[in-house]
């Protein structure tokens, strides 16, 4: 039994340790199934059709380092430079999943509350028995009201448990509530429901990322989450140009959220960005699940003006899912006690 986590020591630089200011937000951002790979290699050459010449010219290039830069700028440019990011498996950073499930619900359970908990076994629409450290923030005389989580699945609310924990959640074909509306939330809310949802439980990642971006801007909440999805259904579609342009979709997102956040509160902003599940290698790049391997394998990117400036990790031991809540709550200034097993691979 251990509640303190490892990516946290490794991560923060004692001289900001247990500070919480009155101004400081802390960002959440999850990209559902998008692979370590990708994320340090950028666009896969084998997984682009021959005949796609448009995204061979947009994403490929002669290394792994000028290849992700081209997919994800923002998060190489910026992210690995000013802060850390763990999952290189080639670099000897591995960052896992420890549920065992290797799909969504669990893995969004797992990185939300800080432990696996067996009794989430799929992805069905059950309220969440878990506190998440959202919900545990809420309840801190500073965080209460200035918790928001916006999601492009329709599981958010029952992942987060809306019904106890309270949070401001919009999630799925879900409009904006926040009257009176801003002129912008009413032209989400509308095109949101002019739009054909494009697979069930799942519109486009645009929407959540702009109703989440104007309530940024709005109300300048404490920690924000913002769930995306558009990686894992193209995924499973096998549509690898989607992916990848989704990919970059992402990574401007965090940009335009970090930037407006330091409007909102210059130097105070930090950042976790992460995915809740990896997915297989060659011909199994498309699905995860318990009988694929490799989709344990996770990244896990922080950036924050208590993350010390040491880029791409190397040859540093396992980290995993079940320490981002605790990161989180660090970052927020407060110490997670989720007095739950931290998992498999921890010292």
């Amino acid at each position: 039994m251990r509640q303190s986590a490892l990516l946290v020591l490794l991560v923060f630089s004692c001289a900001a340790c247990g500070t919480s200011r009155q101004d400081s937000i802390v960002l959440l951002v999850t990209q559902d199934g998008l692979r370590w790979q990708e994320v340090f290699g950028g666009a896969q050459e084998a997984l682009i059709d021959t005949k796609d010449g448009e995204s061979r010219q947009e994403f490929l290039r002669n290394t792994a380092d000028a290849r992700r830069e081209a997919l994800m700028p923002f998060l190489w440019t910026v992210v690995a430079r000013q802060g850390q990011i763990y999952g290189n498996r080639e670099k000897g950073s591995p960052a896992q999943v420890t549920n065992g499930k290797k799909f969504s619900y669990p893995g969004y359970n797992e990185f939300l509350t800080g432990s696996p908990d067996p009794r989430i076994d799929s992805n069905d629409k059950v309220p969440n028995p878990n506190v998440s450290v959202l919900e545990w923030l809420d309840q801190q005389p500073s965080f209460k009201g200035r918790v928001a989580a916006f999601g492009t699945w329709d599981r958010l609310p029952y992942i987060l448990n809306r019904e106890r924990s309270g949070l401001y959640i919009v999630a799925g074909e879900e409009p904006i509530r926040d009257e009176p509306l801003t002129e912008r939330q009413t032209a989400i809310n509308d095109l949101k429901r002019d739009t054909p949802e494009p697979w069930e439980g799942n519109p486009f990642d645009s929407f959540s990322f702009q109703a989440a971006l104007e309530h940024l801007r709005r109300h300048r909440p404490r920690v924000l989450y913002l769930m995306l999805g558009e990686t894992d259904e193209w995924a499973h579609e096998g549509n690898y140009r989607q992916y990848l342009l989704a990919t970059r979709r992402t990574d401007r997102f965090v940009r335009a959220l970090w930037e407006v956040a330091q409007q909102v509160s210059p130097g105070r902003v930090s950042l976790v960005f992460t995915t809740d599940h990896g997915r297989g290698d060659g011909p199994e790049w498309k699905d995860h699940g318990e009988k694929v391997d490799g989709a344990e394998n996770v990244w896990i990117a922080v950036m924050g003006p208590q993350v010390a400036s040491l880029g791409e990790r190397s040859s540093v031991p396992l980290v995993t899912s079940s320490q981002v809540a605790a990161t989180v709550a660090k970052l927020a200034g407060h110490r997670y006690p989720t007095g739950k097993p931290l998992g498999v691979g921890l010292r």
